[in-house]
């Protein structure tokens, strides 16, 4: 099993990234190192190479193939005296990051029988125009900063406070001036190789989709959230206006993240008083946007849930139901009281009844909820008889 990398490994790639992400329409190479000693084994080393955010090379000396292994769509464009160029800088890099461990062990005086590692970053910065920005080398020894390659890169400089670390070693083995032409000539050259080679990959365009969702909280006031979704490249301005001025000392945000589909994504919040959400509006800035957005929180309307509407159907059928069930009862119970009789004493003198006999074709007499007698008036006999 191999030795697990560090996280501070993780937070040195993210600084590797952070030149590309402080000038817009930038443009950054980096090569990352990891030398981890293991007391008893060779030690492991670690290979990435990044063209702005994209990952295109890997090595890893506990792979099974150890060879460098192409990362990306990226490395689909390289032409194969690229590849063979790779192929010898990180060969030349892996023979010297374990001795340039050992120095910093001794140096630092520490155990040797438990592991350490040794992180490195090189890199150099393009601008929109093409041109060399700048150039670093940074190094850090148990992720404790070590050693820098100085702005003017003529010159190493011992970042560590400590009075007994001097980075004699290093400044003998890794020349200062050497490394700084390699970073400002051929890095800037081996970059602007691959913008050719990928433009279609890194100098794409994807303008971000923007919302705002605001949240109501126990204080009384509402937390608004203005979320930027898609977009890139990563440079992007997210800010709160309140009535057209800036609220910036106010607001909460956080720093772009990659949203895992080569796209980027990034939030700013504002806390503002119930009821004056619409004074605020979120401004976002992007190269793919013709002009900024402009967003207000748009306050949800209040809707009716499918089940309750559901439901009041529901209670509604069985209203409307009962009312014609008892419409109807009342009309059978009113024509039936007029000759509901419970005794048979009771019976009435139908042939004497006043009225239109013509129009009594047919008469019911209940007696009670058992016996119903019927009558039909006999037009020739001009009288009622019982049928049953």
């Amino acid at each position: 099993m191999g030795t697990p990398v560090p996280r501070g490994f993780l937070l040195l790639l993210l600084v590797a990234l952070t030149p590309t992400l402080a000038q817009t329409g930038s443009h950054s190479l980096s090569y990352l190192d990891l030398a981890i000693s293991r007391p008893g084994l060779e030690t492991r080393y670690i290979f990435i190479g990044y063209v702005d955010d994209k990952q295109f090379v890997h090595f890893d000396s506990d792979a099974q193939s150890q060879r460098l292994e192409p990362r990306g769509p990226l490395v689909e464009k390289l032409p194969p005296d690229y590849w063979e160029q790779w192929t010898t800088t990180v060969k030349i890099r892996k023979h010297f990051a374990p001795v340039l461990l050992q120095a910093a062990i001794k140096e630092y005086n520490v155990r040797q029988d438990v592991s350490h590692t040794l992180q490195c970053l090189d890199g150099c910065v393009i601008g929109p125009d093409r041109r060399f920005i700048r150039g670093y080398s940074r190094h850090a020894f148990d992720g404790q900063d070590y050693i820098a390659l100085t702005d003017d890169l003529k010159t190493w400089r011992v970042v560590d406070s400590a009075p007994q670390i001097a980075g004699e070693t290093w400044k003998k083995t890794v020349p200062a001036e050497s490394l700084g032409a390699f970073l400002e000539v051929e890095c800037v050259g081996l970059l602007l190789g691959f913008l050719e080679m990928g433009k279609e990959i890194l100098l794409r365009i994807d303008p971000p989709k923007a919302h705002v969702i605001g949240h109501p909280r126990p204080e009384g006031d509402v937390a608004l959230r203005c979320w930027a979704l898609g977009f890139y490249p990563s440079e992007i301005t997210l800010t709160w206006q309140r009535d057209g001025e800036d609220q910036t000392q106010d607001m909460e945000l956080v720093e772009t993240r990659p949203a895992g589909d080569g796209t980027f994504q990034k939030w700013a919040a504002v806390v503002v008083p119930s009821g004056e959400e619409q004074r605020y509006t979120c401004h976002v800035v992007h190269k793919g946007l013709p002009k900024p957005l402009i967003l207000k929180w748009e306050t949800p309307q209040p809707t009716i849930p499918i089940g309750g509407i559901t439901a009041g159907l529901i209670l509604l059928g069985v209203v409307v139901t009962g009312a014609v069930a008892a419409t109807v009862m009342r009309k059978k119970r009113s024509r039936g009281r007029e000759g509901v009789l419970h005794n048979l004493e009771d019976l009435p003198d139908l042939n004497s009844a006043k009225g239109d006999k013509e129009n009594l074709k047919l008469q019911r007499i209940h007696f009670g909820t058992d016996a119903i007698v019927t009558y039909s008036f006999q037009e020739q006999q001009g009288q009622f008889s019982k049928l049953q």
